[in-house]
């Protein structure tokens, strides 16, 4: 369900955008990890993990992001603040955007949790 995941994460991209976030770069990879977004917000650079759930009988999405999750998160974001600036000495934070549909799927419920871990 690649491409289904592609699509969230570009609808969060936009939904961030109208938020006020300058989006800097998407799908991030390295031998280490993946971030979906990278984003500047006021001069702050968020690393930010999309998360979709269309069945809520398993976790809910922001509780998907486990501790695992966060460390292979964080090890990805050093890389790229690394690659990218040659230093880690860059203020930045982590968000998760949970995307759980509603009813319509073109209407689906957002949460936004800034500063996640």
């Amino acid at each position: 369900m690649k491409s289904l995941g592609d699509s969230y994460e570009q609808w969060a991209a936009h939904w961030l955008e109208q938020k006020g976030l300058q989006i800097v770069s998407r799908n991030y990879r390295c031998k280490l990890g993946e971030i979906d977004l990278i984003a500047c917000d006021r001069g702050q650079l968020v690393f930010v993990e999309v998360r979709a759930r269309s069945i809520s009988r398993y976790a809910r999405a922001p509780e998907s992001v486990d501790q695992r999750k966060q460390d292979k998160l964080r090890r990805t974001a050093l890389h790229y603040l690394l690659q990218r600036y040659q230093t880690t000495a860059v203020h930045c934070r982590f968000d998760v955007v949970a995307i759980e549909p509603r009813q319509s799927p073109d209407n689906p419920a957002v949460r936004w949790i800034r500063s996640a871990f």
